[in-house]
C-alpha cells in the first residue's frame, strides 16, 4: 500500500455559521491523503493503474462550491465522493483549514481532520 498525498490545495469558498460567511467568503486550505495499491502502477508507468491527481483535485473543487455551515460537513462530502468515485482507495484522510477565521482575534487558521 502507498499514500498518494494532495496538500496545500487552496480554495476560495462560503463556508461558515455566520451569515457574512456565507456571503464574503475567505480561503480555505486542504489536505488530503490517499491509501491505495499502486503496486500495478508502479510496473506499468500508465496513469490508468492509479488514481490521478487531476481527478481528485476537480472533484474537491467541486464540493469546495457548495455551502456548508460546518468544515466537517465539508470533510464528509468530499471523503464520499472520493470513495465513490475511487473505489481503489482503501482508506481516506482530509485536513480542512480555515484561514483567518472571524472569532473575535487573531489566528492563523481552524481546522478539522477525518477519517474515513
Amino acid at each position: 500500500m502507498s499514500i498518494i498525498s494532495i496538500e496545500g490545495m487552496e480554495f476560495f469558498a462560503y463556508h461558515g455559521c455566520f451569515a457574512e460567511e456565507q456571503i464574503i467568503g475567505t480561503k480555505f486550505r486542504i489536505d488530503l491523503f490517499l491509501e491505495v495499491n499502486t503496486s500495478k502502477a508502479e510496473l506499468s508507468d500508465d496513469l490508468r493503474d492509479t488514481v490521478n491527481y487531476q481527478e481528485v483535485f476537480m472533484l474537491v473543487k467541486e464540493e469546495m462550491k457548495t455551502k456548508s455551515k460546518l468544515l466537517e460537513h465539508v470533510g464528509r462530502r468530499v471523503l464520499d465522493k472520493i470513495k465513490t468515485h475511487f473505489p481503489e482507495v482503501k482508506s481516506a484522510r482530509i485536513k480542512i483549514r480555515k484561514l483567518n477565521p472571524p472569532l473575535g482575534g487573531k489566528m492563523d487558521f481552524v481546522s478539522v481532520e477525518l477519517n474515513q
